[in-house]
């Protein structure tokens, strides 16, 4: 297979897909809340964990930067600390695509937008709205995240931390040479999230009259987003984060002929995966502690080294629902 042919989206997705996500924290801080001091984001409502599906796409997004090294069609879009408007109109010059007081019109804007999501892994994936400046127009895409939530109530824990040095001399000399700066870190000591997801080929499919304003998210798109998934945390370790990974990816595969309708409501499929305390437990302090079924059967990944499992959902010939 050439170079070539690695780097490119593949033919459009044509059937839906819904998929629980299931990842932990140990002596770490999933994600901060700026609005509390960066505390570990909780449900003031019932003590639960909470992610947000902004942090979940961020490390997809950082994944595919390190896989791909930031080369077209897998370069993202909303980078950190990028200056979004000056991306598009980089690619709206490109194109010589005509302006009309400082904006893209008409098939132009058509032709912006379909740019951008060639080029961009990221807005093929979860959309943008890049109509900000010049004007690519607005995508949704067709993968799209939940928050995550641990399965039991979380407890934070405030760290008092030390460092042996200063930033500046006016520092050093207010404290006559003792040179230490005092700083905070909260963790959770274990914590064990849940987040759902959903793909729809509705919104990755295109035809010729741009009518139908899909972004062409591929099947290789969706081979590299299971891979993103699976490994991302193992690309974005640090010492606030502490320990994370992903514990299990149990991805629902519709077979309904290729109207990319699905067969099930995502809620049905989503109850098939439970996650419970094993008995003689009270406290989880790891992910052993943990009983993990999918459709009654204790969860097994299809292969070794990865912890994806595929049920395929489709009607039988009484038009009843199975999940294989």
């Amino acid at each position: 297979m050439s170079d070539k042919k690695k780097l490119e989206p593949g033919s459009v997705i044509s059937k839906r897909y819904d998929f629980v996500l299931l990842f932990d924290v140990a002596d770490g801080n999933p994600n901060g809340d700026p609005d509390a001091g960066n505390l570990p984001r909780t449900d003031p409502q019932t003590g639960h964990g909470l992610v947000t599906d902004v942090c979940l796409k961020r490390k997809v997004r950082n994944f595919v930067l390190v896989k791909h090294g930031g080369v077209a069609p897998y370069d993202i879009f909303v980078k950190e600390k990028a200056v979004l408007n000056s991306v598009i109109e980089e690619r709206v010059k490109e194109e010589e695509i005509e302006l009309k007081d400082g904006k893209t019109f008409g098939d132009g804007t058509d032709r912006a937008r379909i740019r951008m999501c060639d080029e961009f892994f990221d807005v093929r994936t979860f959309g943008a709205v890049m109509s900000t400046g010049v004007n690519a127009g607005q995508v949704r895409g067709p993968v799209q995240l939940t928050f995550g939530r641990s399965v039991n109530p979380i407890v934070h824990a405030e760290h008092s931390i030390t460092r042996m040095a200063v930033a500046t001399v006016e520092e050093a000399e207010e404290q006559a040479g003792d040179n230490r700066t005092m700083g905070r870190k909260a963790t959770v000591s274990y914590g064990l999230y849940r987040a759902h997801g959903f793909v729809s080929p509705s919104q990755a499919r295109r035809d010729g009259s741009r009518r139908v304003k899909g972004t062409g998210f591929g099947e290789n798109d969706l081979a590299l987003l299971w891979e993103a998934l699976e490994h991302m945390f193992d690309q974005d370790h640090s010492a606030a984060r502490g320990t994370m990974g992903t514990r299990a990816l149990v991805v629902f595969e519709h077979e309904d002929g290729g109207h990319g309708m699905g067969v099930a409501q995502a809620h049905q499929l989503f109850d098939l995966v439970t996650v419970k305390k094993r008995a003689g437990v009270d406290v989880p302090t790891g992910f052993g502690d943990y009983e993990l079924r999918v459709s009654g059967v204790e969860f097994e990944a299809e292969s070794l080294g990865s912890v994806k499992t595929t049920r395929v959902v489709k009607r039988d010939a009484k038009g009843a629902v199975t999940v294989g």
